[in-house]
């Protein structure tokens, strides 16, 4: 496998602009829009560029870059923590009990209330994998890569990491739950709204969004069953995140109702697994693949290796070294695929 991830870089415009008009939209913080993905790009760049060792508004891009070809197979992002510049916005799922005397009956009512709780949060988000290259652990390595990352810098992230998954929509690119609520006071269709917001921000939210809470009874039952379901194409990706310890706790996306999930920084697996190995002189070809990393900011990488520890100390094989621009001496970080 001669696939690796590295960090993004402006001239990287282009590639992006090719995944991201792959992705059938939802995805805000992938949307098919050159400027805003050159916008991103450069404020990634600034990011890998801040010298403060603190959570910051910081967004961190990275490709999934074929080594020998240098072709550009997926991204996936890091955001140093959400809400510092403009609202994050969610809705928080609760439960409202009333009863009646009269009736004798007790009521359980679901409601939809929107909150800022989140804020604060680093977040992963943005992992976008080529429609051809969906088999061979190439979405892990995207995945896993980023909590590499963030254990590498974790003075820059906070306590707790949220991950947004892409919500229910059609073959159009409609959303019910966008239809039955957010649709009914804009006056747009899911995909402008998504791209409005991935382009001018949120306070169009705050500004037109029902700020009481919704009680969920009251949706068609189109939007009911899709509260808090991923997208199909994105169970995949619910998993993965769940094997890192990731969970659901009653928060959902306002566009689309798909599940905002959220772990403890520290606890997630790959970030408590993760040990720091020393390459050793040698040349091994075999061993256990194990995930690596090395570099920091802008010069980070990662990729798959077959290592052979002893110790602190590995034998990692050449060709995870050429990827990592590693050699003898040199500190990684691993942990099992």
């Amino acid at each position: 496998m001669s696939c690796r991830i590295r960090a993004a870089r402006e001239s990287d415009v282009g590639a992006l602009y090719k995944l991201a008009k792959l992705t059938g939209g939802g995805f805000t913080n992938l949307p098919a829009e050159r400027k805003t993905l050159a916008e991103k790009l450069e404020r990634s760049a600034q990011g890998f560029a801040r010298e403060s060792e603190s959570p910051g508004d910081d967004l961190y891009v990275f490709m999934l870059e074929d080594f020998e070809t240098k072709a550009i197979r997926g991204t996936c992002q890091v955001f140093g923590a959400v809400g510092t510049d403009r609202p994050f916005y969610s809705y928080l799922i609760s439960t409202r009990t009333q009863k009646s005397a009269e009736l004798n009956r007790v009521f359980h009512n679901q409601t939809l209330t929107l909150t800022t709780d989140l804020e604060g949060s680093s977040e992963v988000g943005g992992l976008f994998l080529h429609p051809q290259e969906r088999a061979g652990g190439l979405g892990v390595l995207l995945a896993r890569s980023r909590y590499l990352f963030i254990k590498a810098h974790r003075e820059r992230f906070a306590d707790t990491v949220l991950a947004e998954l892409r919500g229910v929509m059609d073959e159009r690119g409609n959303a019910p739950f966008w239809d039955a609520l957010g649709g009914r006071f804009f006056g747009m269709s899911f995909p402008e709204a998504d791209d409005f917001n991935a382009i001018h921000g949120t306070q169009f939210i705050a500004d037109l969004f029902p700020t009481t809470p919704i009680y969920v009874s009251m949706l068609p039952e189109s939007a009911r069953e899709v509260i808090g379901q991923p997208h199909p194409t994105g169970r995949a990706a619910l998993r993965m995140l769940e094997n890192e310890g990731f969970e659901w706790d009653s928060y959902v996306d306002i566009f689309d109702g798909g599940p905002t999930v959220t772990a403890s920084t520290d606890k997630i697996r790959a970030i408590r697994e993760s040990t720091t190995i020393t390459v050793a002189e040698g040349i091994r070809e075999d061993g256990e693949t194990m995930l690596l990393a090395s570099g920091r900011l802008a010069d980070f990488k990662a990729c798959y290796g077959q290592v052979v520890r002893d110790g602190d100390s590995a034998l990692v094989d050449p060709k995870a070294l050429a990827m990592l621009e590693a050699g003898p001496g040199d500190r990684l970080l691993a942990v099992k695929r």
